[in-house]
């Protein structure tokens, strides 16, 4: 939600950025490496130690090149599918890189282990919610609601965590993760009934093979039933099992958007 309304902005504050990197070569690919790599590292070598306001604006400097490399494809007309897939993938080892290492920090010096659990929360849910989002996009359907995306997640995470180090208002970090845990909650719940209210009225698709295992055993012998399994069953699993790839950009920070070629992003910003 909040990524929908910051797209344009980002975009064009970027744009500057994005042509100037373009003209010496630099490629989006590049940056989003680069953006993963500053994350993970700023998240491990700040968070873990208490020293939250400084890995804060360290992580959010390096959070923006997901804005940043999806203007450059923009730009360079070089909007892939690949590029679409390595920015969602790299997404969710960022977030699991921020929430992982303030876990490091409650579960270690910080010493809270009810605090510790909201951030154990919070990184699988994060995993959970743009899992739902691929797995149903992977299927033909949609799960495009929710009040915790990528955008509002990270958000919210690096506001408290930051201000909380800026004040000493651990509380407000506190109050922050429980939030956060409990909007995770319910966005998985959300996309989960979204998804339900679109196939409840269909044919479950999956009854092809059983169907085609019991029509193959009746006529075939036990020939015609193993092929009838393994065609009909074979096809039913591949559509039950779908591609298990994060979505791309929802927006700004990044999302749990399908990966697909978007003519206004790279690789999914």
């Amino acid at each position: 939600m909040l990524a929908r309304y910051a797209k344009a902005f980002f975009n064009r504050l970027f744009t500057p950025l994005a042509r100037g990197l373009l003209a010496i070569g630099v490629g989006p690919d590049v940056i989003t490496w680069l953006g993963t790599v500053g994350v993970c590292v700023a998240a491990f070598a700040f968070y873990p130690r208490g020293k939250f306001l400084v890995g804060t604006l360290v992580i959010t400097a390096f959070i923006f090149s997901d804005t940043l490399d999806g203007t450059m494809a923009r730009l360079s007309g070089r909007s892939s599918r690949w590029g679409a897939f390595l920015d969602s993938t790299l997404d969710r080892v960022a977030d699991a890189s921020v929430f992982g290492a303030l876990l490091l920090w409650f579960a270690g010096p910080g010493h809270d282990p009810w605090l510790a659990a909201a951030t154990l929360v919070c990184l699988i849910g994060g995993s959970v919610v743009s899992y739902a989002k691929a797995r149903a996009e992977g299927l033909g359907l949609t799960a495009n609601v929710g009040i915790a995306e990528r955008s509002e997640r990270l958000v919210t995470v690096l506001v408290t965590t930051g201000f909380s180090g800026l004040f000493g208002l651990p509380w407000l970090q506190a109050l922050g993760l429980w939030v956060l845990a409990a909007a995770t909650v319910v966005t998985v719940a959300q996309r989960m009934v979204e998804v339900h209210s679109q196939v409840k009225d269909q044919p479950d698709r999956s009854t092809g093979g059983s169907a085609g295992g019991s029509a193959g055993g009746s006529t075939g012998g036990s020939t015609g039933g193993s092929t009838g399994d393994s065609t009909d069953g074979s096809a039913g699993s591949g559509s039950a099992a779908g591609p298990d790839v994060p979505p791309a950009g929802e927006g700004t920070v990044g999302s749990d958007a399908a990966p697909g070629p978007a003519p206004d992003v790279q690789a999914g910003a």
